[in-house]
């Protein structure tokens, strides 16, 4: 395997997890190229807006046989992406290249979508996920589930997770037939953010998809807002389904009274005058074990209230 290696959004905060990224690529027998992005820093940016776009425009000249891989998110491709070569990217998915990465990455799942429909990989990155760090700094072993999802859709082109949902919010809904539909979404702030945009999906585009999403340091209100936002435009009732990842690293508080993100899930599925379901407990967002998903491919869910099994081949 093959991966070269963009920084289009934030810089890393501390260097030792590329590094450690970078060694335990190398010792699985992975070929990294372009690995110097991981040095480049410009105020909280990993380089100047002309570097990282510059990077990001080069890529339909990187061998379709290569996974382009994103070294971290943060913050910083809202400013790229209105110069983004998105037709000319999307021949060479079309030629077979594969293009992964998550949270800020959003950005560009979405715009790629919205501008060409063509696919790509939300899934994992660099630093978080090849080199992450204990508290100490020190590097830590990446997630076997990790890897072993990413090689298979990589190589196989395929998705297959069985999930114990123990906290679904179904509501009235059948969950025994077999929902087909397009799976889009990603990081929930960044989707909020690109509702209204050109790089947003049109509706039609997304009429009965499978909608996935995830976030990290939202609070359940702020989480419920963008939820409610996503409602009141008509995108949550468009879909089949809507499956929800990991919303982790917030903090409740005494004014809180009770109220935590079940009791947001629970308000928008009220809110919803079309039952369809809402699962929870999708291996995805800013934790150790992530899918990678195709973003934009055709995928089947089969649910129960055991559980669900999201499947896809692209």
């Amino acid at each position: 395997m093959k991966i070269h290696l963009i920084a289009p959004s934030g810089a890393s905060p501390d260097m030792r997890s590329p590094e450690a990224g970078l060694r335990w690529l190398k010792e699985q027998g992975v070929m990294v190229h372009n690995a110097a992005c991981t040095e480049r820093v410009f105020e909280r940016f990993a380089g100047t807006d002309q570097e990282r776009l510059a990077e990001m425009n080069a890529i339909p000249t990187i061998d379709p046989n290569e996974v382009v891989m994103a070294v971290r998110g943060g913050y910083g491709l809202h400013r790229l992406l209105d110069a983004i070569a998105w037709k000319e990217i999307a021949i060479s998915v079309k030629q077979g290249l594969q293009i992964c990465g998550h949270s800020d990455f959003t950005g560009f799942h979405m715009g790629l979508l919205a501008k060409t429909g063509a696919m790509s990989l939300a899934g994992p990155m660099l630093n978080y996920d090849f080199g992450p760090l204990n508290e100490y700094g020190e590097p830590q072993t990446p997630s076997a589930f990790t890897w072993r999802h990413f090689q298979t859709a990589i190589q196989s082109r395929r998705m297959s997770v069985a999930v114990p949902d123990l906290q679904h919010f179904a509501g009235e809904v059948d969950l025994s037939q077999n929902i087909q539909g397009m799976l889009w979404g990603g990081n929930l702030s960044i989707l909020t953010t690109l509702l209204g945009t050109a790089y947003f999906p049109n509706a039609k585009q997304i009429q009965g998809g499978i909608l996935f999403l995830e976030d990290v340091n939202e609070h359940p209100y702020r989480i419920e807002r963008m939820l409610l936002q996503l409602h009141e435009a008509g995108v949550l009732a468009s879909q089949q389904a809507i499956i929800l990842g990991h919303f982790n690293q917030y903090r409740l508080y005494e004014v809180d009274r009770g109220y935590q993100l079940d009791s947001a899930i629970r308000y928008i599925r009220e809110r919803l005058t079309k039952k369809i379901p809402i699962l929870t407990g999708l291996p995805f967002g800013h934790v150790t074990d992530k899918l990678t998903l195709p973003v934009g491919a055709q995928v089947s869910l089969q649910a129960s209230l055991k559980g669900f099994v999201l499947e896809g081949k692209w």
